[in-house]
C-alpha cells in the first residue's frame, strides 16, 4: 500500500476510482482517524488529499452514507455514523410495538461469562470450535414487559475487557457500549428468522406459557472488513410487537 504525500494511505488500485476513495475513507474510520460521531473533512478537502475530483469524492461519500457508515447533516457536514445517534438506534433493532411509537428497551443482564465456542457458534463467527468467546444472556423489557430473550456470543480480543460489572452500568444498547468503551463498531448484519415454541425456561423468562409461539431472530453482525464479531439469537414475543423491515 502506497503512502499519500500528506502521510495518509493511498487508495488501493484496480478498482473504480470512487471505490478507491471509498476504501480510503473506510481505512481512516477503521484506524481511528475519524471517530464515530466526528465530522470528516469536506468533499473539497478530501478531493485535494486524494488528488481526485470533488464529484468522485461525492460519489464515494454517497455510497458510504447508503451503507450507514457516514451520516449527512444538512448544513453541518458529513459525520461518521454512531450507534448513539437517534436515527441509528433502531437500525438493528427491528422489533416494533403494534401501536404507538418505537421505544428503546431496558436491558437486564442475566449471564456474562467466557466460554469455548461450540461448532455452530464457531461457524457463525468464522472461528475455530473451542476458541474463547464472551457469552451474554440478557432480557429486554419494553415498559416493564419482557419481550426479547437474547443469547449473544462475541468473538475477538477486544471483548476480553468486557465484564458483567461493566455491562451492569449500562441499561441501554449493547452496541453503544461496544462502540464507546471498546471501539468496536457494528456495521453490517445478516439475519435469519423462524417460528419456534417456547421451552419451559424460555417461557418462564418471557412470562408466557410453555409452547407459546416465539420469533427466533438469528443475527451475525460484522465490523470493518466484514469481520464477524457477534452471533445473536433473540427469542421475541410477538403478541404486542412485530418485526418490521423496509425493502
Amino acid at each position: 500500500m502506497k503512502t499519500h504525500p500528506d502521510g495518509g494511505l493511498a487508495p488501493p488500485r484496480f478498482q473504480p476510482l470512487y471505490q478507491q476513495i471509498k476504501a480510503a475513507i473506510v481505512q481512516g474510520i477503521e484506524s481511528g482517524e475519524w471517530a464515530p460521531g466526528q465530522m470528516i473533512p469536506s468533499e473539497l478537502d478530501l478531493a485535494r488529499r486524494f488528488s481526485v475530483s470533488q464529484g468522485t469524492v461525492r460519489k464515494a461519500v454517497e455510497a458510504l452514507a447508503a451503507e450507514n457508515l457516514l451520516a449527512r447533516r444538512q448544513g453541518k457536514g458529513t459525520y461518521v455514523s454512531s450507534h448513539q445517534e437517534a436515527k441509528a438506534q433502531f437500525r438493528f433493532l427491528r422489533l416494533r410495538p403494534d401501536s404507538g411509537p418505537a421505544t428503546q428497551p431496558e436491558s437486564h443482564i442475566l449471564d456474562c461469562r467466557r466460554l469455548r465456542a461450540q461448532a455452530d457458534v464457531a461457524r457463525g463467527l468464522s472461528i475455530r470450535a473451542g476458541e474463547s468467546v464472551l457469552f451474554i444472556r440478557r432480557l429486554l423489557t419494553f415498559a416493564g414487559e419482557p419481550v426479547v430473550l437474547d443469547d449473544i456470543w462475541l468473538a475477538g480480543e477486544e471483548f476480553r475487557q468486557l465484564t458483567a460489572e461493566r455491562l451492569a452500568n449500562h441499561s441501554g444498547q449493547l452496541y453503544v457500549v461496544l462502540e464507546t468503551e471498546l471501539g468496536t463498531t457494528m456495521i453490517h448484519a445478516r439475519e435469519k428468522l423462524r417460528a419456534v415454541c417456547a421451552s419451559e425456561e424460555q417461557a418462564e423468562r418471557l412470562q408466557v406459557a410453555r409452547g407459546h409461539p416465539l420469533l427466533l431472530v438469528e443475527r451475525v453482525t460484522s465490523t470493518f472488513n466484514g469481520r464477524p464479531v457477534e452471533l445473536r439469537r433473540g427469542l421475541c414475543r410477538t403478541d404486542h410487537h412485530h418485526y418490521a423491515n423496509e425493502l
